[in-house]
């Protein structure tokens, strides 16, 4: 089941500017149509300032992909013995940069992120293959490190050709630029339909040893959990080895990137990098994922992948409304998270919401369709805790306008009992709007 939000640990924050001059700069096709707000009314009052981290140094800078106004471009130069772990998608027309990652991946070490917005690089055959090679390799030359320890990421439209050429001339400069902050600048350079930049930070103790962990993320629409659902980067400057990394991670995206979605569609692209670079405090020496002294580290890693995951939530294309859907009662763990994502993606259960129309019925009808097992007589539906069928029927306490207030607000709960077994699930998705629509049907124009 998954955790409840966390805050970032981080007392310093950043007002949002205004939610109709927010210094973002939006996709052409995001900022033209005039009835999407330019900020999610969803997004956070105020942005955490994530801290320097040692063994991380960023930049960005304008690569003009598809954005003539903004960066597109990030690059992360990580310390020498930065050990890594991934979770991609499971898409089986994976783009080229995940394809790349996977490869590089059981080799454990990174010294380089580059990652850009505004080209997908999926579905672009061997001159996209190409593009991801030319990039990792100038970056391995730049930086005088391995090929293998490049690691590229790519998000925006699928099925054009990538020109590496604007990507390689950035990379010497940025190199030499890169800083110890500009975390917010990077989360801003990967957005593409995005309203606003997502970012967590979190300090944890290894045998009480202090460590940070910062993480940024993407990610608006086509969003579905198989995997990590977008581009998201984590960091840390513990010094775990890349198989403790890769446990931790795989279990903290079960209930956090995996149990997240928006419209159901899972990206060629999902990208879940985790680093460690071991410049932090010196704590001992850890072999183990289940070892008690990563008990308080891998909390806060599950806060901050569970920050990320509902900032994405938030910021659903035309979104205007975070809905929790919690599953209990099923046969097992599994199948009630079978039936949550069928609730979550149910258009007819997510317009409903969105107009504040209390119809349980499309619940029932959700819950039916997940091809799991059900019994009508035995399931119990409410909404804020607001009983609202029950026993095969409306129930006896069901009051229209108490039903109606519950999904009225911007934060919205739907609660099935199965009435079966002991499983159970959440996942969070939003409203579906006329805003999805806009934003998507213009989205290459």
């Amino acid at each position: 089941m998954a955790t409840k939000r966390s805050k970032p640990a981080s007392r310093k924050t950043r007002p949002v500017k205004s939610r109709k001059t927010a210094r973002l700069r939006l996709p052409k096709t995001a900022a033209r149509i005039v009835s999407v707000p330019l900020v999610s009314p969803l997004a956070p009052k105020n942005f955490p300032v994530l801290p320097p981290l040692a063994g991380v140094r960023l930049a960005t800078g304008s690569a003009n992909i598809r954005y003539r106004d903004r960066n597109d471009l990030v690059l992360a130069v990580l310390a020498p013995g930065t050990q890594v772990a991934g979770v991609f998608t499971k898409s089986r027309t994976a783009a080229a940069p995940v394809e790349w990652c996977r490869t590089q991946l059981p080799r454990q070490s990174a010294r380089v992120l580059v990652a850009n917005s505004g080209n997908a690089n999926a579905f672009t055959g061997a001159a996209g293959r190409d593009a991801v090679r030319a990039v990792a390799g100038s970056a391995a030359a730049i930086l005088d490190c391995h090929v293998h320890e490049v690691f590229v990421a790519s998000t925006g439209v699928i099925g054009e050709p990538l020109p590496a050429e604007p990507i390689t001339r950035q990379l010497g400069r940025l190199a030499e630029s890169g800083a110890a902050g500009g975390w917010r600048d990077a989360a801003e350079a990967i957005m593409t339909t995005d309203t606003f930049p997502k970012m967590a930070t979190a300090r944890a103790s290894i045998d009480n040893h202090r460590v940070t962990i910062n993480g940024i993320a993407k990610g608006s629409g086509m969003i579905a959990p198989d995997m990590g659902t977008l581009l998201a980067f984590v960091f840390t400057d513990a010094s775990l080895p890349a198989p403790v990394l890769q446990e931790l991670l795989a279990a903290g995206a079960r209930d956090t990137f995996n149990a997240i979605t928006v419209d159901g569609d899972t990206s060629t692209n999902d990208t879940l990098l985790l680093f460690a670079t071991g410049k932090g405090s010196q704590h001992p020496a850890i072999g183990r994922a289940g070892d008690r002294r990563l008990v308080e580290f891998r909390q806060k890693l599950n806060a901050v992948l569970q920050d990320l995951a509902l900032q994405v939530v938030r910021d659903g294309e035309g979104a205007r409304k975070l809905i929790r859907v919690d599953v209990s009662g099923a046969e097992n763990d599994d199948s009630a998270k079978r039936i949550a994502l069928s609730i979550a993606n149910s258009p007819l259960v997510k317009t409903a919401i969105a107009g504040g129309d209390a119809n349980w019925g499309r619940v029932v009808m959700a819950v039916g369709k997940a091809g799991e097992p059900a019994d009508r007589d035995r399931l119990r539906i409410a909404f804020g805790g607001h009983v609202v069928a029950e026993k095969g029927q409306r129930a006896e306490s069901y009051d229209e306008s108490s039903a109606t207030r519950a999904v009225s607000g911007q934060d919205v709960a739907i609660e099935v009992d199965v009435g079966l077994g002991n499983g159970r699930s959440r996942v969070w998705t939003c409203d579906l709007t006329d805003g999805y629509i806009r934003i998507n049907g213009s989205y290459r124009s």
